[in-house]
């Protein structure tokens, strides 16, 4: 036997093989993570002189200029630089990297994150409202952790519901959201979705609008006070901005009515954007709100609301829909994007005339909610576009810094820069939500989602092995435990839980049982109206001869009046002549006069 003899190790088997018993640690590879979730090199050229500015090319990575340029091979040591600057200009803005989240169904018009950057809530015109907690998110379990649907008052399938027109946390106490929908009322939910107040509904027959307790028609968005945690201000379409205060049922503060000077509006117009922000002069705040006019009106933000300080009667085009409206920081800028295809930034010291203007398509058509915002230091503005693409302007000039694609031709709806995280939220008309960030610049948020391990997908994580006992068994419904797992697979193809946008429940083991009434989808005909309503044939009788058609049997057998009908003596009648009756017509004429 030969003792030198050593066996080869095979490291395929070697691989297969586990290392250890019990529980094993799962580590994640943070750079390769991190690497996968890197966007595709774009660059975009800085603002030129006259306004241009360069289209990135996500495939090639190439920029496509305004202006005609001859690259020769004499230019490569040029070029080489010019890819440098674009990536030391990248590298200023968080947009290096992306998350993903798909929750929505339809187009998402608002989203905001509470001061920690740690929960982000959504709303879309699907008529939900989506709660997302970065803390409990791995790379394979972006999802909501709750959907609520703040106007549905019973999970039915009849019940109505209304999109969302704004999300916003309290920016002093996270531990409240306003909640904006098409509907008269604005509501106030708690930061894990319990509805906590409710405004009032005003009486919509009462002519001066200082009279009415709320809104008599939809309201069209909202914002919180930047100091005060009690205070709101929502703007809606029956010309008004109402100011509620909080802290006591949602009580009505004050009523800053409009007044359209526009011609054949009688006094009245919508209102389509509001902004509260901090003043100049740090003593009290600013009130800006756009109305459907065309004008833009400037309120003290402390009051008294009775006469606006300031007053712009064509800002933009009128009968357009001003729906990006947002203050600076530091309270001396106004930047607003119209319905009428342009950016215009305003001064508040000298409200009259824009500072600058520039030309950008406007989505507002379409999706109403197309932001517009500073950057947390109010050394930017970002915008989307119809394109899909992000564009981070000059707080000056209004000219492109950036241009990046996030979502290709599907516009972008609302947009956010968080100051903590330093990553920016956008969000899409294809319902996607990107979260934009940088490793080196950005911190927590989706850059602590993308360095954990992901989840290992569990037996009870898929909804097609499962039930879900939160929704119930129906009453008809057969368990049979060896069954077709196929049949079943094709019946939980989709989600569990929730309501569908018409209303109807996803759970398919409660099928829709249809409604037997008469009247519920269609006429039914004249036989079986006859045959199963009672008295229905009353519907084309003369009720004068259907009475009369019972009054000689009344008179031969009475039934209420039989018990006396032998004691009752017979009517008699006096018997008058003709010249009688004529003396007594006279004598009460007399007697009346």
């Amino acid at each position: 036997m030969d003792d030198d003899f050593v066996i080869e190790e095979d490291e395929a088997l070697k691989s297969f093989l586990p290392h250890g018993f019990g529980k094993q640690d799962v580590k994640a590879n943070v750079a390769l993570q991190i690497e996968r979730s890197k966007r595709p090199s774009v660059r975009a050229t800085k603002a030129h002189d006259d306004g241009g500015y360069g289209i990135a090319n996500q495939e090639q990575g190439s920029i496509t200029a305004n202006s005609h340029k001859d690259h020769d091979d004499d230019q490569d040591d040029d070029d080489d630089d010019d890819e440098d600057d674009d990536d030391d200009e990248e590298a200023e803005f968080p947009v290096s990297h992306e998350l993903v989240l798909k929750t929505h169904e339809r187009t998402i018009t608002s989203m905001t994150l509470d001061a920690s950057g740690s929960r982000l809530v959504t709303g879309s015109t699907d008529c939900t409202v989506k709660f997302h907690d970065f803390a409990s998110m791995t790379p394979s379990t972006l999802r909501a952790f709750k959907s609520v649907d703040p106007t549905a008052t019973k999970t039915s399938a009849s019940s109505e519901t209304h999109p969302i027109h704004h999300v916003e946390f309290n920016p002093v106490s996270p531990t409240s959201i306003l909640i904006v929908s098409a509907l008269p009322q604005v509501k106030i939910f708690s930061r894990d979705g319990e509805p906590i107040g409710e405004s009032v509904k005003g009486d919509m027959y009462l002519r001066d609008m200082h009279n009415t307790k709320g809104h008599i028609s939809e309201i069209t968005t909202g914002t919180w006070h930047p100091t005060d945690r009690d205070m709101c201000v929502t703007a809606g379409t029956d010309s008004t901005l109402r100011i509620w205060d909080c802290s006591v049922r949602m009580m009505q503060k004050d009523v800053i009515v409009h007044k359209s000077k526009a011609a054949g509006s009688a006094g009245r117009t919508r209102m389509t954007a509001v902004a509260w922000g901090a003043s100049p002069q740090g003593n009290s705040s600013n009130l800006v709100a756009a109305a459907l006019d065309g004008s833009l009106v400037m309120w003290g933000g402390n009051g008294p609301y009775t006469r606006p300080s300031a007053e712009i009667r064509d800002a933009h085009q009128r009968d357009t829909w001003t729906g990006g409206l947002d203050i600076s920081s530091d309270g001396r800028t106004v930047v607003t994007r119209g319905g009428d295809d342009t950016i215009k930034l305003w001064d508040t010291r000298k409200f009259k005339t824009p500072i600058s203007t520039v030309t950008h398509t406007s989505t507002s058509s379409q999706y109403p909610s197309t932001d517009i915002k500073y950057s947390p230091t109010s050394s930017s503005i970002i915008t989307g576009s119809e394109e899909g693409s992000l564009h981070i302007l000059n707080p000056a000039t209004l000219k492109p810094e950036l241009v990046t694609p996030v979502t290709p031709s599907s516009p972008l709806t609302t947009l956010l820069w968080h100051p903590k995280l330093n990553q920016i939220l956008t969000g899409s008309a294809n319902a996607e939500t990107h979260v934009l960030y940088n490793p080196s610049i950005s911190s927590r948020g989706a850059a602590t989602v993308m360095s954990r391990a992901p989840k290992r997908r569990h037996i009870d994580d898929d909804p097609n092995l499962t039930t879900d006992l939160s929704q119930g068994l129906s009453a008809d419904a057969i368990i049979s435990p060896n069954g077709n797992l196929s049949t079943n697979r094709q019946q939980h193809s989709k989600p569990l839980t929730g309501l569908t946008a018409s209303g109807r429940s996803r759970d398919p083991r409660r099928p829709h049982v249809p409604v037997t009434t008469p009247f519920a989808k269609s006429q039914p005909d004249e036989k079986h109206v006859r045959d199963n309503i009672p008295l229905s044939s009353m519907r084309d009788e003369d009720p004068r001869e259907a009475l009369l058609k019972y009054a000689d049997k009344a008179e031969k057998d009475p039934i209420f009046t039989g018990a006396w009908r032998k004691t009752q003596p017979k009517t008699i009648y006096a018997e008058l002549s003709d010249e009688e009756e004529e003396e007594g017509r006279e004598k009460k004429k007399a007697r009346q006069a």
